[in-house]
């Protein structure tokens, strides 16, 4: 009967959660949850908040956050924002207080700023959350400075920037990989 149920579950779901409650599959992953965040300020709708939600889910971060406007686009997460800790604040500041209260460092990924330095050369460290900004604008100058550091993602091309869906996605792959996170499991 168990394995009826697991071969029936349509969700995007890998083998060993198929079958079982969103309930359960939060308090599974919990076990194994990388110690970073991110935080995601949502100032116009961004479309692309649901993929940088499903990567949260697919590096399994301990908790995001969406800053600004409470509704997003959550096509593009795939459900995956069921199986997260997600967070809103109403504004920068908010979000800001908290992640001090809680001794967190702040981390943005954002291109074209004088003060980024080249993402390769994080030393990525447990506290962080790294910020996204929307896809049309970035990050905000009143959350950018606020931020403990700012990376941007080296390309080789001609554009300016990458999709911020796929900017989330390389990010936290780098940040993670620094952290050696695929050592400890």
């Amino acid at each position: 009967m168990e394995q009826d149920i697991a071969q029936n579950d349509k969700r995007n779901l890998i083998d060993k959660f198929k079958g079982m409650t969103n309930e359960a599959i939060v308090q599974e992953l919990d076990k194994t949850r990388m110690p970073i965040e991110i935080a995601i300020e949502n100032l116009g709708h961004d479309f692309n908040i649901g993929t940088i939600v499903r990567n949260a889910n697919a590096f399994n971060v301990s908790r995001v956050h969406i800053i600004g406007k409470r509704k997003y686009n959550r096509r593009g997460a795939m459900v995956t924002d069921k199986y997260l800790h997600i967070d809103h604040f109403p504004d920068a500041a908010s979000f800001v207080k908290d992640a001090r209260q809680r001794q967190r460092r702040i981390v943005a990924i954002e291109n074209n700023r004088p003060q980024a330095k080249a993402l390769q050369k994080v030393q990525a460290v447990e506290t962080a959350i790294l910020v996204f900004g929307s896809e049309s604008d970035g990050i905000s100058d009143e959350l950018l400075n606020c931020a403990d550091d700012v990376f941007f993602i080296e390309q080789l091309g001609s554009t300016r920037s990458i999709n911020v869906g796929c900017a989330s996605a390389v990010a936290l792959y780098e940040y993670l990989r620094k952290l050696k996170a695929w050592t400890q499991s």
